[in-house]
């Protein structure tokens, strides 16, 4: 064999070499991709939360599972905690005591829900109602909090042999913020003795109605609650209904019965009144060109706070002088007027909830309806006259035959 001959050979096989070499370590890169490009894998979280019997001052959570630390928050469907774990690192956790402190009234009975919260403020210490949810956010799976509800009875056997049992609760799984909604439950009394009971029905844990409820030893029986969701904002809520010792939950959404909308109805040089559709707490301000609440936080003129709902005849004092030929909006924002860097504008479609007019156009359009209805009353007031004259015409004849 020549030397020529040999040495392609070699070069041969030291490309194959090389061809391999850059194979595995583009497969090596790409698997690390995100830590070497500093590219996060979104967090995860899993937890388990078993039926369970205790004495009101602590649960224990089976199993959680958080991917980047954080805590344990246990509720009875409000917003606020009855409970929050110590800090969990990262990892698989299993028997999770979580309790309440000593100097804290609710107990931890009934229906709880137990939520995987991150510790996004890296100081190990929760941090979700002090920051208004801004900080240590539940992890989420399919856009949903990650969490497990349980039934949790107490120890002591004459409270929970006396409790009536919440057998079941049936809602509608939807609902539009105008109506209202039948909730129905199923009652039991497990004991053998007649007896009478208070049960409470709740959303998102406050009390809106109680009833007290007879039954015979060992009898179940529905009882009805009606929810008016005028003014609820959407979105999800828990509803339950609780007795002594026992509870049961259940999760309605509702959607806002209406498009977000905002009608001019009257301006002048000092105020502008509008009709509003806003599906969540916020306010309307009067913004032109220059001066914008989503740019420089400032407005000509901001309503007050505006709760879910329709609200007729908005009142917007204006804080400057306007040209009554200026173009003006009137835009949709959620939020505190009272903290306008906080705010943020309402969307419909893809596209903020505003419109714009003049002060001018507005005043001509309540003149023209103005004389229209001053029309409409001059017809009627024909139309009588012409009644009353021909009546009367009639009626002397009548008296002259």
């Amino acid at each position: 064999m020549s030397t020529r001959s040999t040495f392609g050979t070699i070069k041969r096989i030291v490309a194959i070499l090389l061809a391999i070499a850059i194979v595995l370590v583009a497969g090596i890169i790409v698997g690390q991709a995100p830590a070497i490009f500093g590219v996060e894998q979104d967090p995860e979280a899993s937890i388990e939360f078993e039926d369970q019997r205790g004495d009101g001052t602590n649960v224990t959570i089976d199993e959680v599972s958080l991917s980047d630390g954080g805590f344990v928050v246990i509720t009875d469907g409000g917003t606020d905690p009855i409970a929050v774990s110590d800090y969990l690192g990262s990892g698989s956790h299993e028997n999770v005591t979580v309790s309440v402190d000593e100097d804290d009234e609710p107990e931890l009975v009934g229906r709880l829900i137990a939520t995987v919260h991150h510790d996004t403020t890296g100081d190990e210490t929760y941090a979700y109602e002090e920051t208004d949810g801004e900080e240590d956010r539940p992890y989420l799976e399919n856009g949903f909090p990650v969490s497990d509800t349980a039934t949790v009875t107490t120890t002591d056997d004459d409270a929970l042999a006396d409790s009536f049992v919440v057998e079941s609760v049936e809602a509608p799984s939807t609902a539009t913020t105008n109506e209202t909604v039948e909730i129905t439950a199923e009652i039991r009394n497990p004991t053998d003795f007649d007896t009478q009971q208070v049960v409470d029905f709740r959303v998102d844990g406050a009390v809106l109605e109680q009833q007290t409820l007879e039954l015979d030893a060992g009898e179940s029986r529905e009882v009805t609650f009606q929810i008016d969701t005028a003014g609820s904002p959407p979105g999800e809520q828990t509803i339950g209904v609780y007795t002594e010792a026992d509870g049961a939950l259940q999760a309605i959404d509702l959607e806002f019965h209406t498009d977000p909308s905002i009608d001019v109805v009257d301006a002048d040089d000092e105020n502008v009144t509008v009709d509003v559709a806003i599906p969540e707490d916020g306010f309307v301000a009067i913004e032109d060109d220059e001066t914008t609440v989503a740019d420089n936080e400032t407005a000509i003129g901001t309503s007050d706070e505006l709760g879910p709902g329709e609200h007729e005849n908005v009142t917007i004092g204006l804080e400057e002088s306007v040209d009554e030929d200026e173009e003006l909006a009137a835009v949709l924002y959620e939020g505190d007027p009272e903290e306008p860097g906080d705010a943020s504008p309402i969307e419909h479609d893809d596209e903020p909830v505003e419109t714009t007019f003049t002060i001018a156009d507005v005043r001509a359009a309540a003149e023209e309806a103005e004389d229209e209805d001053a029309d409409g009353e001059d017809g009627d007031a024909e139309g009588d006259e012409d009644g009353d004259a021909e009546g009367d015409e009639n009626g002397d004849d009548g008296d002259g035959e």
